[in-house]
């Protein structure tokens, strides 16, 4: 059985603690808006699966309570930065299973000001999740004082420069093309536009990341209503639906660690995985994909993700984006929404939020953003520690 994404909706990301609200109120806003969008009332959902990485046990129920206290079963599911995309996996299979013909898929992050840590808690670093990465980098390249997260995509982008070549100006010029889109997107935590050089000369995180080059912290939500075909012919949804045409979620292997290099253990392996999984499902390949929205949580993390994709050969992702083939004008339009970067980064919500930006550029809604003739969108969500997910999405 097909699934179909018949509504999304989404906050605008907001800088942490300058918006009034909680993560419930962020959760009413989105889960209202994807309801309005297909035409669905919450009565006629049939399960919730809710994504987020810093509230307590069962924030899910308290989220989705505001929308209606209707009794389905509610799953909380916490996947770091994969969170989202997770929960549309979720929706997705109830509906392919025959389990469920409607289900909303939620995300939310409320969160503090500041850079992420290294997942230690409470300081413990040994017990850590993600203690086995941060252990690679360290063996290569030591612990500095930045913070961890740019610290472990910094190397990363250091053993690039150094393996093939890339230059800092081709990392800057991803935040250039992602700050330039995200000026159309009303949704944006950021509406800015800034040139290769204004990003080069910006705060230093992580060398060679500079600020502008760097997903934020971000309050907000998003949300997606997956629904079987049944269901659409059944409620006239044909004029709203996308195909989920295939979606593959995959964790880390050996070949994450093996190397000792931090090009591995950010997760290039697993998103290669994920894409070519995803490509056999669908019968689609990158070829077919008119736009894309990726997981640049730094700017070396879509260049990775380039490659990963086989949008380039390995180690040619600085020269694609120099060229300007993944922006407007060029083979594909990547993070026409500003991506991660610009658009901001609430860790549950990211992944949901990309599929309301494909679910709009495939259906011809994007306004100013819109990526002409897009028939076929790709989705790729990603979380250290390890999870990546790779959803192709088809207009009908």
């Amino acid at each position: 059985m097909k699934a179909y994404v018949v509504g999304v909706g989404m906050t605008r990301f907001e800088k942490p603690e300058t918006r009034d609200w909680q993560y419930w109120d962020m959760v009413r806003e989105a889960g209202t808006a994807a309801l309005a969008d297909a035409g669905v009332p919450y009565a006629r959902v049939e399960q919730a699966a809710v994504g987020y990485c810093f509230q307590a046990s069962t924030a899910g129920q308290r989220a989705a309570y505001e929308l209606g206290l209707t009794g389905i079963p509610v799953y909380n599911l916490n996947n770091n930065c994969a969170t989202g995309a997770t929960a549309l996996m979720v929706a997705r299979q109830f509906v392919e299973g025959g389990i469920a013909d409607c289900v909303l898929a939620l995300g939310f992050e409320k969160m503090s000001r500041g850079p992420l840590g290294g997942g230690s808690g409470a300081g413990d670093f040994s017990t850590s999740p993600v203690a086995r990465h941060y252990g690679i980098m360290a063996a290569a390249h030591g612990f500095e004082a930045s913070p961890p997260t740019a610290q472990i995509f910094g190397n990363a982008a250091r053993e690039h420069m150094e393996r093939y070549g890339t230059t800092e100006a081709q990392l800057a010029a991803v935040g250039a093309k992602n700050h330039r889109h995200s000026v159309h997107n009303p949704y944006a935590q950021f509406q800015d536009a800034y040139t290769v050089d204004e990003i080069l000369a910006a705060k230093t995180v992580h060398r060679p990341l500079t600020k502008l080059q760097c997903s934020p912290t971000s309050d907000g939500a998003a949300a997606a209503l997956v629904v079987s075909g049944r269901f659409v012919e059944e409620h006239g949804l044909r004029g709203r639906a996308v195909e989920i045409a295939a979606q593959s979620m995959t964790t880390d292997t050996e070949e994450s660690f093996a190397s000792g290099s931090c090009i591995d253990a950010v997760g290039r392996p697993m998103s290669r995985t994920a894409a070519r999984q995803a490509y056999e499902r669908s019968g689609l390949g990158i070829e077919d994909v008119d736009v894309v929205e990726l997981h640049d949580c730094f700017s070396i993390n879509e260049l990775l993700t380039y490659e990963a994709l086989g949008m380039c050969e390995e180690g040619a992702s600085g020269k694609l984006v120099e060229s300007g083939a993944t922006t407007y004008g060029g083979r594909w339009v990547v993070n026409p929404s500003g991506g991660l970067i610009s658009k901001g980064h609430p860790l549950g919500a990211t992944g949901l939020a990309q599929t309301a930006e494909l679910v709009w550029q495939l259906r011809g809604e994007a306004g100013a953003r819109q990526v002409a003739g897009a028939r076929v969108g790709l989705a790729h969500n990603i979380g250290l520690g390890g999870a990546a997910v790779v959803t192709m999405l088809r207009r009908l």
